[in-house]
């Protein structure tokens, strides 16, 4: 198994980079948010060989996050190396794990690959591993993200579903109404700041 190439990237696709090292060329698929960021220079990217029976392919991310996540989604039943990069070209990490813990199918759906059922097995398969895992590693981040998805309630959730109803993605709403959100806050206040923070 290699977990990681350190090389200098030789030329970038549309979905993959060429990693030279020790005189080799590896294409490797990554997702958007790598690709943007890995420069010309010497870089080390994490990597997930995939072999199938079309071939054996490399997976990279710049991140180990990046690559973490990716594990955890291809653990679940239909979904392979190829949906779950295309989940990760439209949604940063964090991103996609508050959509799953807040159960926001449409927002999972936008992956490319990945249908509503698709989209509903990701969340019954981890939303509760993803709970489980914040609080007994004490990742304090990821407790506050899974904490904020499953307990929203009042005009904090009222807030949030006006912005949907304004054509924003239940996670993007979720994300800006918790950031500005305080205690006692009205429905119009919260949607007004949250409007802000998404503009």
């Amino acid at each position: 198994m290699i977990e990681f190439i350190k090389g200098k990237v030789e030329y970038k696709g549309n979905d993959f980079l060429v990693l030279e090292c020790g005189g080799i060329g590896y294409k490797i698929f990554v997702s958007a948010e790598t690709l943007l960021n890995a420069g010309y220079d010497e870089i080390k990217i994490y990597t997930y060989m995939s072999v199938s029976e079309t071939g054996i392919a490399l997976y990279g991310f710049l991140t180990g996050e990046e690559l973490k996540l990716f594990y955890k989604l291809i653990t679940v039943s239909g979904v392979g190396p190829k949906s779950a990069i295309g989940l990760l070209n439209v949604l940063s990490p964090s991103q996609i794990i508050f959509a799953i813990v807040a159960e926001d199918v449409k927002t999972i759906a936008m992956g490319q690959g990945i249908g509503k059922k698709t989209a509903q097995r990701i969340i019954l398969e981890l939303r509760d591993k993803l709970a489980g895992e914040a609080e007994s590693a004490g990742d304090a981040a990821l407790t506050e993200m899974v904490s904020s998805a499953q307990g929203r309630s009042g005009e904090k959730a009222e807030a949030i579903e006006a912005l949907v109803a304004l054509g924003f993605g239940r996670s993007e709403a979720a994300k800006a109404v918790g950031a500005v959100y305080t205690e006692g806050m009205t429905t119009e206040d919260a949607v007004k700041l949250g409007l802000k923070a998404l503009a």
